[in-house]
């Protein structure tokens, strides 16, 4: 069996390019003892992997030069020769940016395409939403009645987090650039939406929708909305930052905002957050958010390029703008 899988070139500064990336023919080999043969339905790009791809180790080491990309993929059992895996399940795995691979079934993970849509466990059911679940329910510690702005309400984890702050009786203010998006948010359910790309007083916008200010915020993007996030939180607020995609690109230093003080004048709580520290959640969001479907709470939200080969213009689309929703590749 061949597979097209994509390579890494160089490791990125500023911006990135295509031709950062290859796009690469190989053989799959069979299975072994203990492996089996998947072929990916779906992959999944993510705004963390812009870290991975500078060369330097954060809390997780970066893509090896000249080796497949490693992500979030979904895909079908083909050929198996693991007890507990069999041709047809389908795995949610790390082995994605490629159509087709065998590794051991120790790294894979069955799921029930009847209970959700394949590719849902890349999204709303998989990283983003327990990130926008352990977010919201773990360090902000969000309470009906309370008022929460979530930045990148249009992004995978932003789309996911205004539903789920809506199930749990709070008031949603969301962010969003452009009219169209701004449009898809306020369908999920978020009270209300300002177009950040439409104001240069993003402070002044907020506090028009929330004179008395705003309990929690949700920090996915950094620079300005940190900013005024930091002008409307009330005193005691508490922010969650698990991304800042405004700056993951930066060459330069970038100035440091000069309301820093308002954290200790307001006895703020700022945690940032990993994912992956809070895999003992996923139990009692898999529950409650099974609840919150059957109560047609929830609806899923992506946007999905064809093909192997639009794997990296579907992760430079995250730096643009160009989803709404969870951003897939479709194998």
């Amino acid at each position: 069996m061949k597979s097209r899988e994509i390579h890494l070139n160089e490791y990125l500064k500023g911006e990135p390019r295509p031709d950062n990336f290859s796009l690469v023919e190989v053989d799959v080999p069979a299975p072994k003892d203990g492996e089996v043969t998947v072929k990916n339905h779906y992959i999944s790009v993510d705004p963390y992997m812009r870290g991975r791809m500078s060369g330097i180790r954060t809390y997780i080491g970066p893509f090896e030069l000249g080796q497949v990309m490693e992500g979030g993929a979904v895909g079908e059992v083909v050929e198996s020769k693991d007890d507990r895996f069999k041709p047809g399940d389908f795995v949610n795995s790390m082995h994605g940016w490629r159509e087709a691979y065998t590794a051991s079934g120790d790294g894979l993970t069955k799921i029930d395409t009847d209970l959700l849509p394949a590719q849902a466990y890349l999204g709303l059911a998989g990283m983003p939403g327990l990130t926008a679940y352990a977010g919201i329910k773990r360090i902000i510690g969000l309470k009906e009645g309370e008022t929460l702005w979530m930045s990148a309400g249009a992004g995978a984890v932003g789309t996911a987090g205004i539903q789920f702050a809506k199930a749990m009786g709070a008031t949603v203010i969301a962010t969003a650039g452009g009219p169209e998006k701004c449009d898809f948010v306020k369908s999920l359910g978020a009270d209300h939406v300002i177009d950040y790309k439409a104001t240069d007083n993003l402070t002044a916008a907020v506090q028009a929708v929330a004179p008395k200010g705003i309990d929690g915020y949700f920090e996915n993007v950094g620079g300005t909305h940190f900013t005024a996030a930091l002008n409307v939180l009330k005193p005691m607020g508490r922010m969650a930052a698990c991304g800042m995609i405004q700056r993951y690109n930066d060459t330069e230093a970038s100035m440091i905002p000069d309301n820093l003080t308002q954290i200790v004048g307001k006895s703020l709580k700022i945690q940032g957050f990993i994912v992956s520290n809070h895999f003992d959640l996923m139990p009692s969001f898999v529950e409650e958010l099974g609840g919150w479907m059957a109560a047609g709470k929830i609806q899923l939200a992506e946007t999905v390029m064809d093909g192997i080969d639009k794997a990296p213009e579907a992760f430079m689309g995250l730096f643009t703008g160009a989803n709404t929703g969870k951003m897939l590749v479709k194998i």
